[in-house]
């Protein structure tokens, strides 16, 4: 669990230092076009792409781009299509890598996630192969210099919430998917602020990488994954400690 923290709090220290926003936006922009595709251009009755219209926002993308995308989605207006492909392997010390990826064109996208793999000491695994060692979760994190534990995790249990952990400088708050829109919703009402909100896939258990070298090892890996075009979320199990994060941020 707190291999995905840190990794979590890497990537958006990133992005928030990241003058890429335009690819930001257009990795976003597939997830919209796929879930209206999928489940219609509602909103409301369409969590998925409610889900992929609140990171929009969070990201500050104008409406008008968010609209053009549903439509793109509903056949409304001209869009490249795209599929979902769930790719697995294993970084450096037998860390396991999950990568989600929406692609116009699978038979680019895989051999280009095959060589980041083998590129920085992985490897592209079977289908199943790691998947199983992550749970879909909802995650949100609170800075836990502004917040009262015991108050939040109060709010957090009574809207749905399964657990919640002091991890490095946050809480992290996990619930079932079908809780996140509610606990999500409940803390907001609160004007509690959330650093993370996202429905993530989390580890059950991770593995302990002490070597500095190792550590930097996975995080090119994982930062190349973020940067790819078609890569939408990249999970590992890693527990990296935070003297060595420090050292290499």
């Amino acid at each position: 669990m707190s291999g995905h923290s840190h990794w979590a709090g890497i990537k958006y220290k990133k992005a928030a230092l990241d003058a890429k926003r335009g690819k930001a936006w257009s990795k976003i922009s597939r997830m919209i076009i796929v879930a209206a595709k999928q489940g219609g251009g509602d909103p409301s009755a369409n969590l998925t792409l409610r889900y992929a219209i609140d990171k929009a926002k969070a990201a500050n993308m104008p409406k008008d781009t968010i609209e053009k995308a549903i439509k793109k989605g509903t056949g409304d207006l001209e869009g490249m299509s795209f599929e979902e492909v769930l790719y697995e392997g294993y970084g450096p010390s037998g860390v396991a890598i999950m990568i989600e990826a929406l692609t116009d064109n699978r038979n680019r996208t895989g051999p280009e996630i095959k060589r980041l793999f083998e590129k920085h000491g992985g490897s592209l695994g079977t289908s199943g192969c790691v998947n199983w060692m992550f749970t879909k979760k909802g995650l949100i994190t609170v800075n836990a210099a502004n917040a009262d534990e015991e108050q939040i995790l109060e709010i957090a249990l009574s809207a749905g919430a399964d657990d919640m952990q002091a991890v490095g400088e946050v809480f992290e708050i996990t619930c079932e998917p079908g809780a996140y829109e509610e606990l999500k919703k409940t803390l907001q009402d609160k004007e509690i602020t959330t650093e993370v909100a996202e429905i993530s896939m989390v580890p059950q258990s991770t593995i302990d990488v002490n070597d500095e070298h190792t550590a930097k090892r996975i995080i090119s890996l994982m930062e190349a994954f973020d940067d790819h075009d078609d890569v939408q979320n990249a999970y590992s199990n890693f527990d990296i400690p935070e003297e060595i994060i420090a050292r290499l941020s």
